[in-house]
């Protein structure tokens, strides 16, 4: 884990009202330290995701949040993105590298340790491990184990990511055994006290756990 200790990285719903969704973001971004929001939304078009960043990454820059789009390095270049996350499946590294070269470039590596380290190696800014429970709001393509988490701490300075189905009730193990960052997404958008609520509670575990 970071000197800093784990933080959380917020991911949007996979599909939203940009314009109605400012209130429950809003709501997030008071609710205590956020290192980062994803825009992760899936089959809409291009000017949808144009119209949703230039609605909602005002909001997360002016909270200190970085603003990091999901798949597309080309969007988050073109739109003033601090970043970009890529999946197995989408474009490659080296591409994201090449469009974004100063910007924060993330790498889905599900359970993969060798995936995990051939980022690293590359040049990722962080490597995301998961999923570590179960899931609504993506199809999983692997379920990792805490204790890969506990290993790329002892072996690599490259920060890690968690994800999957992460919630106030479940994320401890995570933080214990030293992830930098917990993604999540339904944990807080869905939370029984609302998001504010939610991101206060993580934020009361992580110092716990520091």
């Amino acid at each position: 884990m970071s000197e800093q200790g784990c933080r959380l990285y917020l991911i949007s719903p996979p599909r939203l009202s940009a314009a109605n969704f400012l209130g429950p973001l809003k709501e997030a971004l008071g609710g205590g330290d956020v290192a980062s929001f994803q825009l992760r939304l899936k089959n809409i078009s291009d000017d949808e995701i144009r119209r949703a960043t230039d609605l909602l990454r005002p909001l997360v820059q002016a909270h200190g949040a970085a603003f990091i789009l999901n798949d597309r390095p080309d969007l988050a270049a073109e739109l003033g993105c601090d970043g970009v996350h890529i999946g197995q499946d989408d474009a490659s590294y080296a591409e994201a590298r090449a469009l974004l070269p100063k910007a924060i470039v993330g790498v889905t590596c599900h359970d993969s340790r060798h995936l995990a380290m051939e980022a690293a190696e590359a040049g990722a800014d962080y490597v995301a491990f998961g999923a570590f429970f179960p899931t609504q709001t993506k199809e999983p393509k692997a379920q990792a184990d805490i204790e890969l988490l506990r290993w790329w701490g002892e072996m690599m300075v490259v920060p890690c990511v968690a994800i999957g189905g992460i919630t106030v009730a479940n994320a401890r193990p995570l933080v214990e055994a030293g992830a930098d960052f917990l993604a999540v997404s339904a944990g807080v958008w869905e939370h029984p006290d609302g998001p504010k609520s939610a991101v206060a509670a993580f934020n009361a575990l992580f110092r716990a756990g520091s």
